[in-house]
Parts: C-alpha cells; sequence; structure tokens
C-alpha cells in the first residue's frame, strides 16, 4: 500500500510570493523525508545552481483526495542547510520562542475575491453591478456569487483540521472572507497557508481564480485585507496591557506598513473603511482605525485588538513576527506580562 504527499511551499516570486506543490508517492507508514525541487522555476535560485530542499514541518489530512494521503507543507532550505533567504518562517521562529512565555494568540481574517473570464464573479460582461451595500453577509442570487465553492473550501479546510472559525460574503461582489484562528503565531501561518492553497485547489474544480490582490477593483470598491486580531495572556487579562500595544504599533508604523502586503498604498486610502498607509491611529470601534480595540474589549477591560492594516497578500509569517515583536518587546518592558 502507499499513500500520497502533496509537498506544499512558498516560492521566491516578488513582490508577492505564490504558493507551489508537488505529489511525492510513499509506502503506507513511512515517515515524511525530505525532497528537492528546481529552485530556477521558482525564483529561488540560478540555472547552474538550482536545487532546493523542502523540510515538512505542518502535516494534515489531504480533503481533496482523501483517505490517507497529505498536505505537507514545508521550509525551503539550501543545500547546505541553511534556510532559503525566502524562506519566512524561519524568520518568525526565533521571535515566537523569545516571546512563547507571553502566549501569543492571532486570528487572521483572509480576504479574497474570485475572477472569471477577467473579471470579478458577479461583475457582467460589460459596466459594472449595483454599487456596494447589499453584498456583505448578503443571501440571494443577485448578492452573492460563488457560494459553492467557499462551502467546498470550509468543509475542506475543516476536514484537513485547520483551525478555521468562520466565512462570510464581502463588501463586494465575489469578494469573500474565511478566519483562521485563535492560534499562535507559526501555528495561525501555517494554517492560513494551507488554508489558501486549499482555496486555490477547490477552486479549479469550478473554473474559477481566487486573488489576493489588495485593490482587485480601482473606484469605488472596497479593497481585500486579511485583518489580523492579537493579544497576549497580559491583553486578555487587563485593559493597560491592550493600551501599551497599540501605542507600541505606532513607534514601527514604516516598517510595519512595509511588511504589509505589495501595494498596500493601494487599498489603505482613508476610504473604504481603513486608515490612510502613512499615518497611524487606533481607536474603539472605530474601522476607520489603523488599530481597532472592539467596543467589547473596552467594556470587558481586556480582550484583544486588531491591526487593520495587512493587506489580503501579506506573508502571515511577517506579520506575526512583526507584531509579536513589537508588542511583546513593549509588554515586557512595560512589565506587562
Amino acid at each position: 500500500m502507499s499513500y500520497k504527499a502533496e509537498y506544499i511551499w512558498i516560492d521566491g516570486t516578488e513582490p508577492t510570493a505564490r504558493l507551489r506543490s508537488k505529489t511525492r508517492i510513499l509506502a503506507d507508514g513511512a515517515d515524511l523525508p525530505d525532497w528537492g525541487f528546481d529552485g530556477s522555476s521558482t525564483n529561488q535560485a540560478p540555472g547552474d545552481n538550482s536545487d532546493c530542499v523542502l523540510k515538512p514541518v505542518f502535516t494534515c489530512p489531504d480533503p481533496i483526495r482523501g483517505g490517507d494521503h497529505k498536505l505537507v507543507l514545508c521550509e525551503v532550505f539550501l543545500v547546505d542547510g541553511t534556510p532559503h533567504p525566502t524562506n519566512t518562517r524561519a524568520g518568525l521562529r526565533p521571535v515566537a520562542e523569545k516571546y512563547a512565555a507571553q502566549d501569543s494568540w492571532y486570528g487572521i481574517e483572509q480576504e479574497y475575491t474570485f475572477f472569471k473570464d477577467g473579471r470579478p464573479l458577479g461583475f457582467p460582461e460589460r459596466g459594472f453591478p449595483a454599487p456596494q451595500g447589499m453584498y456583505y453577509c448578503g443571501v440571494g442570487d443577485d448578492e452573492v456569487h460563488g457560494r459553492d465553492i467557499v462551502e467546498r473550501h470550509l468543509d475542506a479546510c475543516l476536514d484537513a483540521g485547520l483551525k478555521v472559525s468562520g466565512i462570510n460574503a464581502e463588501v463586494m461582489p465575489g469578494q469573500w472572507e474565511f478566519q483562521i484562528g485563535p492560534a499562535g503565531p507559526v501555528e495561525v501561518a501555517d494554517h492560513l497557508w494551507v488554508a489558501r492553497w486549499l482555496l486555490y485547489r477547490v477552486a479549479e474544480d469550478f473554473g474559477v481564480a481566487a486573488t489576493l490582490d489588495p485593490k482587485p477593483v480601482e473606484g469605488d470598491w472596497n479593497g481585500a485585507g486579511a485583518h489580523t486580531n492579537f493579544s497576549t495572556k497580559a491583553m486578555r487579562e487587563g485593559y493597560d496591557a491592550i493600551i501599551t500595544a497599540c501605542e507600541a504599533l505606532g513607534t514601527k508604523v514604516q516598517e510595519h506598513v512595509a511588511g504589509y502586503g505589495a501595494g498596500v498604498e493601494r487599498r489603505l486610502t482613508g476610504m473604504h473603511e481603513t486608515a490612510p498607509w502613512s499615518e497611524y491611529s487606533y481607536g474603539v470601534s472605530n474601522r476607520g482605525a489603523s488599530v481597532r480595540i472592539p467596543w467589547q474589549v473596552e467594556v470587558e477591560k481586556k480582550g484583544y485588538i486588531e491591526d487593520r492594516r495587512p493587506n489580503a497578500n501579506v506573508d502571515p509569517y511577517v506579520v506575526t513576527r512583526l507584531i509579536t515583536g513589537t508588542c511583546c518587546e513593549a509588554l515586557e518592558k512595560a512589565g506587562q506580562v
């Protein structure tokens, strides 16, 4: 007997990395070995020195193939055993370990847009649909497009054992969201990357493409983000730590924005429920702020914050590294751990 292992990795495409995968057949019960690939075909190596190494780091059941087949998320290494420069998970690991005692939790809201025949799903062949307003969390064929794909994707994530916590239709036709978390900084990013792979793979069967473009349609249409909810043990127990985290994020605005996804300035315009990319603000129940403190958090004086700046195309290893490093360092200095 044998099983299929789908090795998945993040490539070196710039400015936004892409997912790649290939299948290996392994004997029933066999461990997952390291594997290799041609880095010259993935923007990760020159042709005269093209070998790169795949090291499995997260495994789950393959809900597409079923049975004993597996999805295998990998880190990319050089042949000398060092992490590849594109391996952003390797950059997150030491930061997560350094501040592990603060018990960071994340929830990432992944927005995305379906495209078919060169236009968003639900857009007419010519012109535009009715303006935004009725599509968010809508129901009915005139408001919602792609629900069959979304439901199939949700089932696939659940069957894979991913920490998916919900789905909803978004503000623009053909635009949806799924949420991953709560989970730690490495785990939430691993699960999000696999959930993205499953989204693309499921949409294939419907002849539809899914894009994480932060502004898929120019004009008076919402962009697509990956709002990132964050808390530590101290924040879940007291409000002072929440304010410390919000203030800390304001001290490294440019560093964070630079790591929050290519084209962030196209989305963070100060319109369509965003704050300007070049400014920083936080506020209670304010979706026009860079960072939102949910209203119930202020009432209960404990909970989490939502960084609304990350793009849909953000690398979750980067966003969790930045937020963990910035906030946990500040909380440690303040003695709020």
